[in-house]
């Protein structure tokens, strides 16, 4: 196995907030804490030092009833139990509950989280560290998660379309169709055999998806020490009942997050937007049932319902039923910090970014602000694919270029004829430079007959090199050819391997070699996209 890796920048594929957050510039400053560092992870342990003993208290107690039912790790059980203990700390990260995991890189994030764990009990060992996975069971986006990709084609759970509310209590009915094709999709080999028991085993001896994604995650990560946490728990939820309330009366969210998306956007970089707060920013959660809340004159009301309170219905209400409400995108991880003594959060460039939004919200709610870390992102190469890159002579970088420039690239390499036109267009601007000298010592007005001669020069050898280009792309077919194959191997679509391929596709291959790969190459605090050529 050999690896490599590629800056963040460089692979073309982050925007310039996350390049800018990654790299420290001032302009994105102020809306993070600690530097996602160890030095910043020491300021992080010294501001989380205070998280409520009752806290963490009430959070083992319900780790423990969701851990009652199924079989996990001597570690596992030892982690939830340091929890209890003001030296323990959590590093977490937070996904949807995708089909069979959905995207490559749910691996990558959960391995993110626990070997950073690895990184700061070796940096600061009378610490402990426990790797926590929120799973995102209050979500409600069914047609994110009922996919998965495998060797480029769609498995998809179809027809749930009478099921609603919140994703984690959907039934797994209809799921032995998605098992069948898999098992062809799959083959006969051992290492896919132990996917399909494993798949059998998650969805179609659990009876909901939250269940189904919880057994499947445990029995991945289990003897890594991962904690699990699904958060749709009413004891959790008694823990947020204050910020619920304060949301409630002075739309915390809405007033701060509203200011930092001024103050983003009027940087100098501009800034795009990730998420925009609404005036309240909580579902109404129930059977079946997840709707907004929203204002309307002196009532609250669900939206698509006949529900309403009154305000001191709904601060009834909060008080009975914190379960009832639900955090959306805004809040979600306000809810998390609140329950977690957690010091960061390790997600994607698209999570990052909505994160960044939210600081003065937490300072808002009083609430300790995480460090954000990227989490890993990794380019899979096989043995095959890295012959056919010897092959062709190129990188395994020269493929995260754009397809258009990659093959002018390589046709400029292999092309028995040169034809980059640069040499002449320099003699060109030397030419012009002399006559431009002239020009100025005579009639002011042949400058501007200069200049227009100067752009119709230009502009020729321009098209010159591009007909060239294109006489060599055709007389060299087989080449490009076989170079786009394998481009579009490595990243289908023109887009990134691991936003659109299953682990299934790789574990059917590697076995276990291929999650011990990744454990033992990944590592946030780098900040680099790896190339695992396996």
């Amino acid at each position: 196995m050999e690896l490599d890796c590629i800056t963040y920048q460089d692979s073309g594929y982050y925007s310039q907030l996350i390049i800018d957050y990654l790299q420290g510039n001032q302009s994105v400053r102020p809306f993070y804490g600690n530097q996602p560092d160890l030095d910043g992870f020491k300021l992080q342990l010294e501001q989380k030092s205070s998280f409520s003993k009752a806290h963490r208290s009430v959070l083992v107690s319900s780790l423990n009833e969701q851990y009652r039912q199924i079989a996990t790790s001597e570690l596992v059980i030892n982690h939830i139990d340091q929890l209890l203990q003001n030296n323990c700390f959590t590093i977490t990260t937070g996904h949807q509950l995708n089909l069979f995991t959905g995207p490559l890189y749910f691996l990558y994030k959960i391995i993110s989280v626990i070997n950073s764990c690895k990184s700061l009990k070796h940096a600061y060992p009378e610490y402990d560290f426990v790797p926590v996975y929120w799973m995102a069971t209050e979500d409600h986006d069914f047609d994110e998660i009922n996919h998965f990709y495998l060797n480029g084609k769609i498995i998809r759970w179809e027809g749930q379309e009478d099921q609603h509310g919140a994703v984690g209590e959907f039934k797994t009915d209809g799921l032995e169709e998605v098992l069948s094709v898999l098992k062809a999709e799959l083959g006969p080999s051992e290492a896919s055999k132990e996917l399909c028991d494993l798949f059998e085993q998650a969805y179609i001896n659990h009876t909901n998806l939250s269940q189904a994604t919880f057994y499947l995650a445990n029995e991945l990560f289990k003897k890594e020490g991962l904690v699990i946490i699904d958060p749709n728990k009413q004891a959790l939820k008694r823990l947020f009942i204050p910020q619920i309330k304060k949301e409630f009366s002075e739309q915390v969210s809405f007033h701060m997050v509203s200011k930092t998306i001024e103050e983003l956007s009027a940087s100098t970089a501009s800034y795009s937007i990730q998420v925009n707060p609404r005036e309240l920013n909580f579902f109404y959660l129930n059977e079946g049932l997840r709707e907004r809340i929203v204002k309307e004159g002196t009532l609250y009301k669900v939206l698509n319902t006949d529900i309403s309170y009154t305000e001191s219905e709904l601060t009834q209400m909060i008080e009975n039923h914190p379960e009832y409400f639900s955090p959306n995108v805004i809040l979600r991880p306000l809810y998390q910090e609140v329950i977690l003594p957690n010091l960061a959060y390790i997600g994607g460039a698209g999570e990052l970014a909505y994160w960044l939004e939210l600081k003065k919200m937490f300072e808002g709610f009083s609430v300790t602000f995480p460090i954000l870390m990227l989490r890993d992102s990794v380019l899979i190469i096989s043995t095959k694919q890295s012959k056919k890159i010897d092959k062709l002579g190129i990188s395994s970088k020269d493929l995260f270029l754009s397809r258009e420039d990659l093959i002018n690239k390589h046709i400029r390499k292999i092309s028995n004829i040169d034809i980059d036109l640069s040499p002449l267009k320099d003699q060109l601007q030397t030419q012009f430079k002399e006559l431009y000298r002239i020009a100025s010592q005579t009639d002011a007005s042949f400058l501007g007959a200069v200049k227009a001669q100067e752009k119709k020069q230009f502009k020729g050898v321009d098209q010159l090199e591009k007909r060239l280009l294109n006489a060599q792309k055709k007389k060299l077919s087989d080449q490009i050819a076989r170079l786009v194959q394998l481009q579009e191997e490595l990243f289908p679509r023109e887009g990134l391997q691991e936003r659109a391929s299953n682990f299934s596709e790789f574990y059917s291959t590697y076995s276990s070699d291929f999650k011990k790969a990744l454990l033992e190459n990944l590592d946030p605090f780098k900040k680099v996209f790896t190339i695992l050529k396996m």
